[in-house]
């Protein structure tokens, strides 16, 4: 730990036994002691200790753990007189009441993106509770991750309702984004005494600040999306696990699948009136693993077989599978999963496959093998977001190419690797990568006749004096 906050954690350690706490130190880091559930955005568990300390001036090198640069960057976690003021408003519908603090939102957009038929995140008044069921602003009202919202019936607040008393305590490092509290995490200052919380402000669930902007400190105010706070970049190919948001936004398409679609469905209703509580984590931690994440069924559930067991002997119909695959892509749209041309290819091609393997693996004669692997999903047909410009996407410019200076000898990394913008790439990646020097220099007669010809790139052809640098390059021996 940092130094000024050793000794008040030290203090506080032999009152805290097991509990989570997260203590905030005076302009300086969050010391969190006694967890174990540090995760990412993707639902990835991230390696704890007894003690940590979380960076929250924005400016560590190696996010999210602190590395001191809150003593050099002028970090200040004092609030600031422009927030929004601490206020809690009412929103009376037929039959239920929204309450929300402006004043502790991080503006996620977790209510008004999925239901913005209530919540107006450009319009007065904010919430028009008549808008929605009841059940849909129950569970806009328990997904807000600040906890700047809360609901009332009858004049009465739900917040048995609204917070979840048996959520194990976890710290979920969001996106670009605040650190997502949940479970009932403590969180008081170097003194010990709990911090102050905005009117209404729930303590089983909040969001705190990570950038080192938030006008609200310690909480998050959504400063975030304005100073351009971005963690490291993902990796150029992301899985399709990766794409879709990971663990937690295919757990909102189950949850939503199970809890509203299957209900309602007459040839689903029957087959999973006897399910598992927690089935819609079941099935959510077997998309994870298939498509291309951690092994999360295999580690809290078991292997194939334990799949393979859930379907034996219930003799599913294709009527069944067909309402099956329907309505869990009608989830996937209003849980605003991924819906590009391309991950939609994946997700459904899985749901398709897996389905029909289910209805066969379920009938009574049948003889499915065993101990098969757990599927591994793909992108289809080297079909990826990152092989196509979109045509509503903004176009960015073009780099400039790097011309050699008179009497250089035409390199790849210093001139030719520049004649190929990241869209030439990527549209090529299926056969070669342009931006490796071996893949270029290999394919380098094919690619000098392509662009001479003007079939190469797709969108226009090369200017004069770029393909005379490429020509010049391969002449020369393609040198590196």
């Amino acid at each position: 730990m940092t130094d000024e906050a050793t000794s008040t954690a030290d203090e506080a350690d032999a009152a805290r036994g097991d509990r989570v706490v997260i203590t905030v130190s005076h302009n300086g880091p969050y010391c969190v002691s006694g967890a174990e559930r540090l995760t990412t955005h993707l639902g990835e568990s991230i390696s704890t200790s007894a003690q940590m300390e979380l960076c929250r001036c924005g400016g560590s090198a190696s996010k999210p753990f602190c590395d001191g640069s809150h003593r050099t960057n002028g970090f200040d976690d004092a609030k600031d007189p422009k927030r929004v003021p601490d206020r809690r408003d009412c929103y009376d519908g037929t039959t239920i009441t929204v309450l929300d603090n402006r004043g502790l939102c991080q503006h996620a957009g977790l209510c008004s993106d999925r239901l913005n038929t209530v919540f107006h995140a450009d319009g007065e008044p904010f919430v028009t509770p008549s808008g929605g069921r009841f059940d849909e602003i129950r569970s806009a009202v328990r997904a807000c991750p600040s906890g700047a919202l809360s609901f009332a019936v009858d004049g009465r607040e739900m917040r048995e309702e609204v917070d979840r008393v048996n959520r194990p305590p976890e710290i979920e490092v969001s996106k670009d984004g605040p650190y997502r509290i949940t479970g009932g995490v403590e969180l008081i200052d170097e003194r010990g005494d709990p911090v102050e919380r905005p009117e209404g402000a729930s303590e089983e669930h909040y969001a705190l600040c990570r950038c080192g902007h938030s006008r609200n400190k310690p909480f998050c105010s959504g400063m975030h999306w304005y100073v351009g706070f971005a963690d490291p970049p993902a990796a150029e190919e992301p899985t399709l696990f990766e794409w879709a948001g990971g663990y937690p936004a295919l757990l909102r398409v189950t949850k939503l699948f199970y809890e509203k679609y299957v209900p309602t469905d007459p040839l689903l209703s029957p087959l999973f009136a006897r399910m598992s509580p927690d089935h819609p984590e079941r099935v959510a931690s077997w998309l994870s693993q298939v498509f291309g994440g951690p092994a999360f069924y295999s580690d809290r559930y078991g292997d194939y077989n334990r799949m393979l067991g859930e379907h034996l002997g219930k003799c599913l119909s294709d009527d069944q599978r067909e309402a099956w695959v329907r309505n869990i892509v009608a989830a996937a749209n209003e849980a605003l999963l991924a819906d590009d041309a391309e991950f939609r290819a994946a997700f459904c091609s899985y749901l398709e496959w897996g389905s029909r393997l289910a209805v066969e693996n379920s009938q009574l004669t049948s003889q499915p093998p065993l101990n098969m692997p757990i599927p591994r999903w793909w992108w289809v047909c080297d079909a990826t977001p990152w092989t196509r410009a979109s045509a509503l996407a903004d176009t960015e410019p073009d780099a400039p190419v790097t011309v050699p200076a008179e009497g250089e000898a035409p390199s790849f990394e210093r001139h030719v690797k520049t004649l190929f913008r990241r869209r030439d790439r990527d549209s090529m990646r299926f056969a070669f990568d342009l931006w490796s020097y071996e893949d270029v220099r290999t394919h380098a007669d094919s690619i000098l006749e392509r662009v001479r010809a003007g079939t190469m790139p797709c969108d226009g052809t090369w200017p004069p004096e770029s393909i005379e640098l490429f020509a010049a390059w391969v002449d020369s021996g393609t040198p590196a």
